[in-house]
């Protein structure tokens, strides 16, 4: 069932701790290394393996895709900073969710929810799991695209991180050593394969900011940190700048190989390189690449997941997406819900349309998070924040953000407006669901016998820190 909300104000400092350790709830078991290996393994999924195509196609020059990666890791490195003081200051799981709910109200949260239920997470796992089908499939069709029937079905089914991408650099630097740097000189790389225009440059940013998608992740499963305080800035300061450099080396890597033109006319760019330059042990890199690709949808369905789960215990999803497996302690019904999602995205094998709605999205909520940073600052200045960054990178991020999107929604309205009706749907929504209390009695009836139906196929319960308000929900609706 949906639970009521209460409207009051949370604490100043919401504690995220369990006292009773014997009790069902989860467990902080995530270290610094574990931290590094989330944000690391949800970045590099299938972004850096779809999205060159797209920033090339888009930046107009091999010279400016360069800086647009650069650029883009840059922003990601501001952003994530600004996280990381909101995920230390508010140390609950759910990531921006809880972050936006708690600085603008129940409302503004569950639009980040609805958004990211109907569109990000199912789109960013559909996208991982075809570039997984794609990578396997190309070497059985090496002169035509795979059948779109055999996509869906291996990515469906889908539901050595670093390999393909280290192999990658160092066969670059192997080229550049053997003097085939020709794009990479400046009189060269900045030679126009398309008329720049501000729109195209635009979504050649979102394209890019795809393949750095994931960077938030850490802060949806903060409650399982080890000592978050210390381990959640320290795992984005390791993380981030690591990712960076190995982006823009790998496209550096992609023009020692191939021509601009070559490059653009790949469906899988990884795997024309790989056929350049390995000849009969070119399967090496499909394989690779589809191995990185089902470690990223992995990592993508664990940290999701806990964000509906968070959601639900907030009251914004059915109860039954808040319990964990008794003996596992992990939320088997948002696992399965989040892969439930995912199939549905599947419907669709256009990667590129995919990723320009989730781009938006995604944007559009990382500038309301952000500026959520700022209000806290002015509504709450004397609020614990055991990391307090100087004001002038959120403003950064955000004059950025603001360009983005304008420029976003001038070159491509459809795309940017479709978002906006998704993530508008989701008001009536919230009142419905969420801030209509008296709901009929049938209907609370029926909700609460197909959640203790879950319940009872997942095995699951309630966690400990909710048990007793679930009892008191469950005798009030059988006396109503």
């Amino acid at each position: 069932m949906t639970r009521s909300v209460s409207r009051r104000r949370a604490p100043s400092v919401p504690d995220s701790d369990t006292s009773d350790k014997s009790t069902v709830a989860l467990k902080k078991e995530i270290g610094l290394f574990s931290a590094c290996g989330i944000i690391v393994g949800n970045i590099i999924g299938s972004g850096i393996f779809v999205s060159p195509k797209g920033v090339l196609e888009n930046s107009g020059s091999v010279g400016l895709a360069f800086i647009l990666w650069l650029l883009t890791g840059v922003i990601t490195g501001i952003s994530a900073l600004c996280y990381a003081e909101l995920g230390v200051t508010i140390p609950k799981s759910g990531g921006d969710y809880s972050y936006v709910k708690y600085v603008f109200g129940g409302l503004a949260g569950f639009l980040r929810l609805w958004v990211a239920l109907l569109v990000i997470y199912p789109t960013n796992q559909a996208v991982i799991s075809l570039t997984f089908a794609t990578y396997a499939l190309q070497p059985l069709f090496p002169s035509c695209f795979p059948p779109e029937k055999a996509l869906g079905l291996l990515a469906a089914v889908c539901l050595c991180k670093l390999l393909a991408l280290a192999l990658i650099i160092i066969m670059g630097i192997v080229q550049i050593c053997k003097g085939h740097f020709y794009w990479l000189e400046p009189a060269h790389a900045f030679e126009t394969l398309e008329p720049y225009e501000v729109g195209r440059i635009a979504l050649a940013l979102l394209q890019g900011s795809f393949a750095y998608s994931g960077w938030n992740f850490l802060n949806y499963v903060t409650e399982e940190l080890i000592d978050p305080y210390r381990n959640l800035p320290r795992a984005i300061f390791i993380s981030i700048p690591l990712v960076t450099f190995v982006y823009l080396f790998v496209n550096i890597a992609y023009i020692t190989a191939m021509s601009p033109q070559e490059l653009l006319a790949s469906n899988a760019v990884a795997v024309t390189f790989g056929e350049k330059l390995l000849g009969v042990m070119s399967w090496i890199m499909p394989m690779s690449v589809a191995l990185s690709t089902f470690g990223g949808v992995n990592g993508s369905l664990f940290t999701s997941s806990r964000l509906f789960f968070a959601g639900a215990r907030e009251g914004h999803l059915p109860s039954l997406l808040a319990m964990l497996h008794k003996n596992r302690c992990t939320p088997i019904p948002a696992l399965i819900f989040t892969c439930i999602a995912t199939l549905l995205m599947l419907c669709t094998t256009d990667i590129y349309t995919l990723i320009n709605y989730v781009g938006f999205i995604n944007y559009l909520f990382y500038g309301v998070t952000v500026a959520g940073q700022i209000v806290l600052r002015i509504k709450e200045p004397d609020m614990y924040r055991p990391i307090k960054v100087s004001l002038v990178w959120p403003v950064i991020y955000l004059i950025f953000w603001a360009v983005l999107l304008i420029v976003s929604v001038y070159s491509e309205p459809l795309v940017c407006c479709i978002g906006l009706v998704i993530m508008l749907s989701g008001v009536p929504v919230y009142f419905v669901g969420v801030y209509w209390e008296n709901k009929p009695k049938c209907f609370n009836s029926f909700v609460y016998k197909m959640s203790r139906l879950g319940q009872k196929l997942c095995m699951v319960v309630y966690p400990a820190e909710d048990e007793g308000k679930k009892r008191d929900g469950e005798e009030k609706e059988s006396s109503t």
